[in-house]
Parts: C-alpha cells; structure tokens; sequence
C-alpha cells in the first residue's frame, strides 16, 4: 500500500477548508507571474534611454511605463496577500483539527500512556509539531507555488530576449538545483530527526534542572546536577558542528552557483562582445543583470521550503506516533455489574511486554468490604488497583466487577462505578467548586457544598479569600497535600461511586492534616467496597482483609491480628514500621 502524502494527509485533516489552500496556491502562482511584469516595463525603459541617448528629454515613454511597473508590482502584492490569508484561514483549520484529533486520541488511551510518555514531551508532540504543520501551510506551500510559478515565467523572459544569455544565466541555476537536492535528499532527512532528538534531550534536562533548582541549592549540588544538562548541550553541540560541517562543503558550492550567475553573464557577456558591442546586446545584457537576483531569491526560497517539508514530515511522525497507540478496546455486547464486588482470576500483566509486574493474581474482594493492600515498593499495588479501574488491560486472566468482566462493561458506566482518590491530587487550576464538580457535573452548588463539609474541608473553605470560588494553582492560591487530598475527598464524596480505590492517599498529609483526611475517608467508607493502598500500616489495622502483594504475587493475606500471628512478610513490616515510629517519637521528644 503506498504510503499517504504529507501534504494529502494535512487535506484530508482540512476538510472543507483545503478549497482556501487550493485558492492560496493559485494566487500566489498569479502573484508570482505578475511580479515579472514589471520587469518587461523596465526593458522597454532602458531600451528608450538607449535609443534616445545622450537626448533623454525625447524619452516620452519612460513615465508611462515606469508607472506600469509600479501598478504591476502592487498588483503582485495585493494578489499574494489575498494568498496568504487563504492560506493562514486554511491552516488555522488545519493545525486546529490536528490538535483536535490528537487530543481527542489521548483521551481515548489508558491512563497509564501519559505517565509513560511524559506531559512535557505530549505537549510538545500536540503543540508544537502542530504549530510546525500551522506554519509550512501558511506560509511555505504559498511560497512553493510562487517558486514553481517564477522559474515558469523566468524561462519566457530568459529566452525570449537573447537566448544565448538565457542558457548562461541556467548554467549556476541548475547547478544550484543539483546542489540543493543532494542537501535535502533522504540522508539529510536522518539528520533532521537526529537533530529534532538532540534538541528534545536538552529542552527535557533543560526543564528538569529548572525544577531541580530549590533542591540542588539546598543540599549545594550545583556542580553536580549542572553536569546532566550541560552533557546534553555537549551532545547537541558536537551533533551540530558534524552537521554543519558535512553541509559546509556544500552549502559554499550552493551559496557560490545562486550569486554566481551575475558573474557567469559578464563572463558570457565578453565572450559574445569579442567583435563588437551593439546596443541590442548591451539592452539585453542589462535587463539579464537586473533580473538574475530573482532568480537566487527563488532557488533560497525553495531550499528552505524543501527543510520545513522535512520539519513538517518530521512533526508528523512524532504526531503518528501518539496516534498509533491503540485505545482500549470498546465492548460490542455491554453488560452491567450485578454489585460491587471485585475479582481477579489468573491475572498476569507487564507494561513492556517482557518482565511482568503481575504474576497469576487472583483474589475476591466481597461487596462492602474494605481491603488494603500492602507490601514493599515496586511489588504491584497500584498497578493493580489501575487494572481494577482498567487503565490498562492484563495480557492475560480476568478483572470482574460485579461478577462481569471490566471489558464488558461500558466505559462511563465503569467510571461511574469507580472512583479513585490518587497519591497525588491531580487539581485543576480552576475554583474549587468546579474542582469538585468534576464529580458530577450536573451537580448543584449546594450538593457540592454538603460533599466538602463531609470531607472536612470547612476550615480550608473559610480561610480562602473566595470560599468556594477560590481559584487554586498557577496565579491563584496554593493548598497543602493534605488540604489538596480533602478536596479530591470532596469529588469523590460527589461522584458517589459503590468503589473507592484508595491510592497512598495520606502520602502527603501532616499529622492534623491526616487525622482530618481519615475522619473523611471513614464517612466516605460508607456502604462501599473501599480498596487501600498504604504504607503506613496504621491506617490499615481495622481493615476488613489485607492482601500482601510482593514481587507481583499475593504473598499472604487476612486481617491484622491473622497477619501478625503469621510472623510473615506483614508482621516484618509491622515491626519495621512501630521501630520508625518510636524513633520519630524519641527524636522529637530528645
């Protein structure tokens, strides 16, 4: 199957609007050949100055026809800018539907791809790549037709007057061509990308410093984590100078063919005048000097057009590159959980494909039970509450909820069945009402307001200099992470989901802050199935059943008092963790 076009594919995205490309293209062509025409206007000038001279008063033409010179030339650029705003309306379009059409293609990916990916690196895929396909159609595909329109014009003018100076002003032309075409073949396509790589690598450690900074002050390891992005700049440097030097050779034999026209026609020029100088010849020398910089203007023109072609084609395979990931698939036959009990069957799951996360999972968690789950870091506990949530699919086994399979189920149906209270709190910079109105967005002021007084989140809304309308995040106001999580309690609280996944959801809250967020969690708990997901083994003392996962398997699992009686994995980190606690107490009391 032959592969699509860049340039039909940006057509095909532009629907409607590619008949104002098509109209850009055809009046920058127009545009172009109107703009020669002034150049006939100044022949037939210079040929009434010769032909009177050294008598200039007897030139009665020259004003006519200087004045027709001017009105061409404006004509040429009133018809290019009604061009290019064809174009820019087009590829306004155009850049729209693609941000449209990626973002729309993310929403449909598993969670799990934006963290994998990473938000700096989509967002330059979305923003910029498309901003790259924004600016070749507005401006470098109206430049092409020009470019391929004047050659077209310039080859009548050429040969039309004296041929024998037409092929001379050809011989750089072509050269140039020749030299331009081994640039920006498919090899220098490569060094494109491995730029557009170089470049990414610096920008990600560029950013990641500016972060680092308050930490790198503090514990005074400027020189250190300076080193990681000043080796990216070093890498991108000597990518750089070997770049610039294997296109040095060739951009100076490019740069001397384009400029050397004019002095290919002097050369030619004395050739030709051996026996003699007419004034014919001398006119027609004259006019081939005057008009040889258009003819260097239009082969820059279109070896910078022929780079924003391998910029665009590059942007477009970073896109293709989000867009190829496939979605989760949508079940045919949709069935609905009978209640909200959770079982995993043989469940096995790995992110690359080759070292597995999860191995041969299978446990029931009954309706209106709370569990936790437990072990140490990296053993698979939040990977499987997200395949509960199904922000991914295992590559084998079964997720049930309700006694019917997670795949089955539609997916808004799902979400409305699930709610999940995650480590970090993932608030929006918006108020604090549509913060939790993400919950349910039909929700009335009122409704929002009662779910914040159950999270415990009166005395952050009093403090607030808007209440409820307070503006939270970039230029607004700032919340602790456990203010932050008695919020997201809130939304939950809101959503009224028959299960709740908690994930590390006290992470961050100090000990006030913690015993406000547990009050909330404990009315939250409320008639649901509540899965936990902890580290300090405190707050799962009281739960229904622990399940200790560890290195990917269901290591042990029961209450408290039968854990601990076990002297297993859980009574170890019970008595790692009590050791912690008496040395904090000491210390702090010491």
């Amino acid at each position: 199957m032959k592969k699509q076009s860049n340039l039909s594919r940006l057509l095909e995205i532009a629907g409607s609007h590619k008949y104002l490309t098509y109209a850009s293209w055809v009046l920058s062509a127009i545009s172009a050949l109107i703009a020669l025409v002034p150049f006939y206007y100044i022949w037939k000038m210079i040929k009434e100055v010769l032909e009177v001279a050294p008598d200039f008063g007897q030139a009665q033409n020259l004003t006519g026809n200087g004045w027709m010179a001017v009105l061409f030339a404006v004509l040429a650029v009133l018809v290019y800018i009604a061009g290019l705003m064809c174009s820019h309306l087009g590829a306004f379009r155009i850049a729209t539907n693609l941000r449209i059409q990626t973002m729309e293609h993310i929403v449909k990916l598993p969670l799990g791809f934006a963290e994998s990916f990473g938000s700096g690196k989509l967002r330059k895929i979305v923003n910029e790549s498309s901003a790259a396909t924004e600016t070749y159609l507005a401006h470098q595909l109206p430049d092409r037709a020009n470019a391929i329109a004047t050659p077209c014009g310039l080859l009548v003018l050429l040969f039309v007057f004296d041929w024998r100076l037409g092929l001379l002003s050809l011989v750089p032309v072509v050269l140039g061509f020749l030299i331009m075409m081994a640039m920006t073949g498919k090899q220098m396509q490569e060094k494109m990308k491995e730029y557009q790589n170089a470049l990414d690598d610096m920008s990600n450690e560029a950013v990641e410093y500016v972060r680092g900074i308050p930490v790198v002050k503090t514990f005074g390891q400027t020189i250190f984590s300076f080193k990681k992005f000043k080796d990216s700049i070093d890498r991108y440097k000597v990518w750089v100078i070997a770049y610039t030097r294997q296109l040095r050779t060739p951009m100076m034999f490019y740069t001397a063919a384009i400029n050397g026209v004019f002095a290919t026609l002097i050369a030619g020029g004395l050739l030709l005048t051996q026996d003699g100088v007419t004034s014919g010849f001398l006119l027609d020398l004259i006019f081939y000097i005057i008009i040889t910089p258009v003819i260097s203007v239009t082969l820059t023109r279109i070896m910078f057009q022929s780079e924003n072609a391998m910029i665009v084609d590059d942007a477009l395979q970073r896109i293709d590159s989000v867009l190829h990931l496939k979605p989760l698939e949508e079940t045919k036959h949709p069935m609905h959980p009978q209640n909200a009990s959770v079982e995993l069957k043989s469940v096995h799951f790995s992110y690359d494909g080759k070292k597995e996360v999860l191995k041969d999972i299978s446990l029931t968690i009954p309706e209106g039970r709370t569990v936790a789950f437990v072990g140490p870091s990296g053993g698979g506990k939040t990977t499987l509450a997200n395949l509960i949530s199904r922000f991914f699919d295992p590559q084998s086994g079964m997720v049930k909820i309700g006694g019917v399979n997670v795949k089955d189920i539609p997916r808004e149906e799902l979400m409305n069945t699930v709610s999940f209270v995650f480590q970090n709190s993932r608030l929006i910079k918006a108020s604090i009402l549509e913060n939790v109105r993400m919950g349910k967005p039909e929700a009335t002021r009122e409704e929002i307001l009662a779910a914040l007084h159950h999270a415990q989140c009166d005395d952050i809304l009093e403090k607030l200099p808007q209440g409820v309308d307070t503006v939270i995040g970039t230029k607004g106001v700032y919340l602790s992470g456990g203010e932050q999580q008695r919020i997201a309690i809130a939304r939950v609280m809101l959503k009224n989901a028959p299960i709740i996944i908690l994930d590390e959801a006290t992470a961050f809250a100090d000990p006030d802050n913690e015993s406000r967020v547990q009050a909330a969690f404990s009315r939250l708990s409320e008639g649901k199935t509540v899965i936990m997901i902890a580290h300090r083994l405190s707050t799962v003392t009281n739960v229904d059943q622990i399940f200790v996962i560890c290195n990917g398997q269901v290591a042990e699992c029961g209450n408290s008092r039968e854990l601990l009686a076990k002297d297993g994995i859980f009574s170890r980190m019970w008595k790692n963790y009590q050791t912690s606690v008496q040395w904090k107490v000491t210390k702090e009391v010491q």
